[in-house]
């Protein structure tokens, strides 16, 4: 069984007095991710048991944090400081800026039909929450996850990873493959069984980001406070935008083949790695490629719909002839983004040959499964 895993934003909505409970408590969470992160810091401990041993009662008593807070303080800081770690940065100090609080399911919240129950600093309130949207996953097969409890322009959210398992074996509703190539100058592009392709146009994504860009580089180069305040902001604020595009592209694509299709995607998990062979001037806008966010979306759709996604490998995609198979690097023209097969000389958009072969890829990889 493979499981899908989407993140709920919901808005709650608390009294004015279960709105200054929940802010007393995200702030008191925060100051106490901030004291155990400047212990880690200077010790260098990175074990949940040793940062209990050390500061479980400090915690108890200078934030009046209950127990399962303290315990999620540490596996919070923890977590930060190891991701750090992995993404090959230098040891520096996290500092945790905005209050939030992360909410253990069944100890620090749970949520029934019509209300949250959350734990805070002065006890457990009752608070309800917009329901548009939410009927779906109070069928039994979701499972609810750690919480996040945010604030945000005054308003407050909980972000809640649900789980649901879902049939990994190929079935007979499996009617049509589609393979979509993704990219830069075209987000996705999608090649199907009728031999259709549709072209998901990303140059204005790609100009976006560019803009941000080098106004990030004029703001790096004042370098005052007020600066950085507002590089923040801009990079908040482009997030925002680039996961909205991702939003709208997987949506059109998804819903245009409907159910009953297997999605051919291309697994870019490596992407990053390979900048080398990216020019410099455009390096910022594919190594910030939100790749594997799209990827995601078109995943958690296309199984609300009852289809299926795959990610296979995506090398020789853009270098293999769909017609006669010929593979050779000079048969695409990656700066006129053509391809010509040097042994039948097929022609077409390098991004449509790609989507083809994917599509190809899929085919074949449905025949085995059925064998």
């Amino acid at each position: 069984m493979n499981k899908m895993t989407l993140t709920a934003k919901i808005k709650i909505m608390p009294t004015t007095e279960q709105a200054e409970q929940l802010l007393q408590t995200l702030r008191a969470y925060r100051d106490a991710c901030n004291d155990v992160s400047s212990l880690v810091f200077e010790s260098k401990i990175m074990s949940v048991v040793s940062l209990h041993k050390q500061c479980y009662r400090h915690l108890r008593q200078t934030y009046s944090l209950r127990s399962q807070m303290a315990q999620s303080v540490f596996k919070t800081v923890v977590a930060r400081y190891k991701s750090l770690n992995s993404n090959h940065h230098p040891w520096t100090r996290i500092q945790f800026k905005k209050p939030e609080y992360d909410l253990v399911w069944h100890r620090d919240y749970s949520l029934s039909q019509h209300s949250f129950s959350i734990n805070t600093v002065t006890g457990r309130i009752k608070v309800p929450y917009a329901r548009k949207g939410m009927d779906i996953y109070f069928d039994g097969s979701w499972t609810f996850g750690t919480a996040k409890l945010v604030i945000r322009r005054g308003k407050f959210f909980m972000h809640i990873p649900m789980t649901k398992a879902s049939e990994e074996a190929f079935t007979v509703s499996i009617h049509q493959v589609v393979g979509v190539d993704l990219g830069i100058n075209f987000t996705a592009t999608s090649y199907d069984t009728d031999g259709q392709c549709t072209f998901y146009n990303g140059r204005v994504a790609k100009n976006k980001r560019s803009r941000y860009k080098q106004l990030r580089k004029a703001l790096q180069q004042v370098g005052t406070p007020s600066a950085r305040r507002k590089l923040k902001r801009i990079g908040d604020r482009e997030h925002r935008w680039m996961m909205d595009h991702n939003h709208q592209i997987s949506k059109a694509l998804v819903h245009r083949y409907g159910s009953g299709t297997l999605f051919v995607l291309e697994d870019l998990t490596g992407i990053r790695g390979s900048i080398e062979t990216v020019r410099l001037h455009h390096r910022y806008e594919m190594v910030s490629w939100s790749f594997y966010q799209l990827r995601q979306m078109i995943t958690y759709k296309a199984a609300r719909l009852r289809s299926q996604v795959i990610a296979v490998d995506p090398r020789y995609t853009s270098q293999t002839c769909p017609k006669c198979e010929h593979r050779e690097r000079a048969n695409r023209d990656k700066n006129r983004h053509r391809f010509t097969c040097k042994a039948c000389s097929y022609r077409s958009n390098d991004d449509r040959i790609a989507a083809m072969n994917l599509q190809r890829i899929g085919i074949k990889y449905i025949a085995e499964v059925i064998v």
